[in-house]
């Protein structure tokens, strides 16, 4: 009786399996293959010239709602990283008579093109690849079908190769090869990848296992998925051996001399009979004042029928619940790929600790309560920005985040530079220094970009204008840093006597001044100049040694007196000139100048000169453009013009601003406003009147904003997530509220906020690390991302679009920078968004 129970058992889970599993995909309006549960996108996004692999492309697999499954294509590694070539989709083809999806991949540099034909076949899909021509010669054993999994979904979930049962790792395994002197085709853009320290140049890892038939998490069926090959073995890698953020890698190799098709998988995603997607009830986790409005928008998949009402429950001081308020729900529609309902539970004004529930569904508690955001920067001043000021040694408590880095200075970059991370050399210096010349005094001030250790120009410049504006509106007297530009050292929690923001202004500023009194002009970007340095993870001031190279020395050889190297492992300074990049310069000098004025004058009179200086000198260059050029058309700043007539009181830079402004907002309102709003306190009331229309015309956007996305903030679709827009939207109504109190209601700042702390697609975690204590996120992309954390304070890109329907943001996974990577300008825009919010509430 007990044998035969357990083979019913058994019997029953298989069958129930194949009853899941056999929902027919089907092409659907929007171009990729689809059942509930399991979603398959072709070549919907495709790889970029920019950033190569972003592991955001190629053939992609949604899994029960997760995008698990990326990078189908044919690629020349086992295992890819981000620089490696990825193939241009030339051609992509939807054919609904025959049901299929294909795309041509080329690899111009080897001049190999390739076709994959993806088809509905029983339980799954066939992907198969044709050759016209056989593999080229260089590309033998190289060239290969890849299809990526996420590590983070995987690891602890069993798998079976050929029947032999293993279990994915949760951290990196697995055997590699070194050989120096190995042949591979060529994976990098021509710039220097690496000394011959850099691992990726000569390592190779070994499949973990190798067989013809792969199921991937059998113990998990949201994750299930059969993976079988009749021409040619499936090797499994692990992408970690050689980077942090590479996945587990399928791989079959394309065999040589053959054309046709040569290779054809068929892979088999398991679809949980009767899924629906769990609803994701999105609200602001720091909580709502008593007084303001409080709505909760709940996203639900399409098969799941709204519930009527939804309840309110206060957590009283015996720990008890108890429901206070319940509502019915809000129809709002389809937005993309769920459906929306809201919940208004505005008439709820008792301080105290709440949750929603939704039928089964309850939230994490939030609170209402009069102080809620008087903290919402905190994080964000005191740890984030500090921790990112280059050329520092900084200090938290016991920790070191990092040492000075960058002692040895940097280096003129050579002409006809083709670099990574889109930096460039044009066919000269434009300046007075030859090729990898050290440039002086270019090692002091400015921030780190982002997750890694450049200073890009253009952001540190929206930096230094963030903290001025954040300075001269609000003068924030919050002081919790230790700053010395003599010691070159920062202490976090350590007063001082002089507001942090200040000191931020002349850390930026010393930079940006260094760079125009040095080169000339503007650099692009302050570098490394080798890619093994770019990816560097973890302490910046071991990216390098300290030391200048000599090359008269040894490779890693120190000269006697200890002050050079034979190590090349100095920064470069990029220098093409961009006219306009000066003019924006000239803009923060300008502003700068006024900020330090009594408190460093010598930095303020520099900053002021420059600032005149960029501004001549781009305004001549850029009009000697042609007609028809970007920066012709769109250069000449009237933000530039409006902060030099701030500091001068010149009547020239008054005039040059309306003459500018106004065609500028004709054009585009929502860029151009929040400069015009900036005017308003030192120009006269008729000008103020005059831009009343203006703001009109904003708040229709405003009001066009509900009607286009449940949440009514602008919401980015591009590869970098939406994050900026919407706090470049609450940062202009904030204002524009202040000025315009009649048109423009306060109230829709609101909206901004509770989007950044919750109430979002996908997840309704807060997206700035530890803000809204009870679930922000917690996994970020930043210098530290290798360990699955996050630097407090910093705020992450947000819901990353793919197309054609698909928001997502990984909690588990930091390695996505369009979601994950909080940068120094756009947290710095935050300060200033949240600073007019805080003045705003009050």
């Amino acid at each position: 009786m007990k044998k035969t129970t357990i083979l019913s058992v058994i019997l029953l889970v298989l069958g129930a399996y194949q009853y899941a599993s056999s929902q027919d995909l089907k092409l659907n309006n929007l171009e990729y293959f689809e059942t509930q549960g399991v979603n398959v996108l072709v070549y919907n996004n495709l790889f970029t010239g920019g950033f190569n692999d972003e592991k955001n492309a190629g053939i992609e697999l949604i899994h029960h709602g997760v995008r698990t499954a990326q990078g189908g294509a044919i690629r020349l590694s086992n295992t890819p990283e981000q620089w490696d070539l990825v193939p241009d989709i030339s051609n992509r083809k939807v054919d609904r008579a025959s049901n299929t999806i294909e795309a041509t991949l080329r690899y111009k540099d080897y001049d190999f093109e390739s076709k994959v034909v993806v088809t509905p076949k029983g339980k799954g899909i066939e992907i198969a690849v044709y050759l016209d021509k056989p593999v080229p010669k260089a590309l033998e054993k190289a060239a290969g079908f890849n299809l990526e999994f996420l590590p983070s979904q995987y690891w602890g979930k069993a798998y079976l190769m050929d029947g032999r049962y293993n279990r994915f790792p949760r951290y990196v395994v697995g055997n590699s090869t070194t050989n120096p002197n190995s042949e591979k085709p060529k994976q990098f853009k021509g710039y220097n990848t690496s000394d011959d320290r850099g691992t990726g140049r000569f390592v190779d890892p070994l499949p973990l296992e190798k067989g013809r038939t792969f199921l991937l998490a059998p113990d998990e069926p949201s994750r299930l998925i059969k993976i079988t090959s009749q021409d040619a073995d499936l090797m499994l890698y692990d992408g970690r051996v050689l980077a942090q953020n590479g996945w587990f890698v399928v791989r079959s190799l394309l065999p040589a001399g053959k054309t046709g098709k040569v290779l054809s998988w068929t892979v088999e995603p398991n679809a949980i009979k009767g899924w629906v997607r769990e609803p994701n009830i999105g609200f602001s986790q720091v909580g709502y004042l008593p007084a303001q409005q409080k709505v909760a928008v709940i996203e639900l998949d399409k098969k799941d029928k709204p519930l009527a009402t939804v309840s309110l429950y206060k957590i009283g001081a015996d720990g008890n619940a108890a429901s206070v308020y319940s509502s019915k729900i809000q129809d709002w529609g389809d937005y993309y790929k769920y459906h929306y309902v809201k919940f208004d539970f505005t008439s709820v004004k008792e301080p105290g600790i709440y949750f929603i529930k939704y039928g089964n569904f309850q939230t994490n508690n939030f609170l209402i309560e009069n102080s809620v955001y008087d903290k919402i920067t905190d994080a964000t001043s005191d740890i984030w920005i500090p921790i990112h000021m280059n050329h520092m040694t900084v200090n938290e408590a016991y920790r070191v985040w990092h040492g000075e880095p960058f002692k040895e200075g940097y280096r003129q970059a050579p002409p006809n530079t083709d670099h990574f991370d889109l930096h460039a050399q044009g066919p000269t210096t434009d300046t007075k220094y030859k090729a990898l010349e050290s440039i002086p005094g270019l090692n002091v001030g400015g921030f780190f970009d982002a997750g890694d250790f450049d200073i890009e120009t253009g952001a540190n410049i929206s930096v230094v204008q963030n903290f001025v504006r954040t300075w001269e509106y609000f003068k924030p007297q919050r002081d919790q840093t230790f700053v010395s530009q003599k010691q070159r050292y920062v202490d976090l929690h350590r007063p001082d006597g002089t507001p942090d923001v200040l000191q931020f202004i002349e850390h930026g500023t010393l930079n940006l001044v260094a760079q125009a009194e040095k080169i000339g002009h503007m650099s692009q970007t302050l570098s490394n100049a080798v890619l093994d340095n770019y990816h560097h993870l973890g302490d910046a001031a071991s990216l390098t040694d300290g030391l200048p190279y000599n090359p008269n020395l040894a490779p890693y050889e120190v000269a006697p007196d200890g002050r050079s190297s034979g190590v090349k492992d100095d920064l470069w300074a990029f220098t093409t000139r961009n006219p306009g990049l000066d003019m924006n310069a000239a803009t923060m000098m300008a502003a700068a100048s006024r900020a330090l004025k009594g408190y460093n004058d010598d930095l303020s009179a520099r900053a002021l000169q420059q600032s005149k200086r960029l501004l001549k000198e781009s305004t001549e260059l850029i009009a000697n453009l042609p007609p028809d050029s970007f920066a012709r058309r769109f250069g000449s700043s009237a933000s530039s013009n409006l902060q030099l007539y701030i500091s001068t009181g010149e009547q020239q830079y008054l005039d040059k601003f309306q003459e500018l402004l106004w065609p500028a907002l004709d054009r585009n309102v929502n860029f151009g406003l929040l400069t015009a709003l900036d005017a308003i306190p030192h120009l006269d009331a008729a000008y103020k009147e005059k831009l009343r229309p203006y703001v009109v015309k904003y708040n229709d956007y405003i009001k066009g904003l509900e009607k286009n996305n449940p949440y009514g903030v602008p919401i980015g679709l591009g590869n970098w997530a939406g994050s900026g827009e919407v706090i470049n939207f609450g940062t202009t109504v904030c204002f524009a509220s202040k000025y315009f109190p009649d048109i423009v209601a306060a109230s829709h700042a609101f909206k901004a906020s509770n989007y950044l702390f919750g109430c979002h697609p996908y997840h309704n975690y807060s997206l700035v690390a530890t803000v809204g204590a009870t679930r922000p996120k917690a996994v970020f992309y930043g210098n530290n991302r290798a360990d699955f954390s996050f630097i407090p304070g910093n705020v992450a890109p947000g819901l990353l679009f793919r197309k054609p329907d698909h928001f997502e943001n990984y909690d588990d996974w930091p390695f996505f920078w369009g979601q994950n990577e909080g940068t120094i300008a756009g947290n710095t825009s935050y300060l200033i968004f949240g600073s007019a919010f805080k003045n705003l509430v009050k």
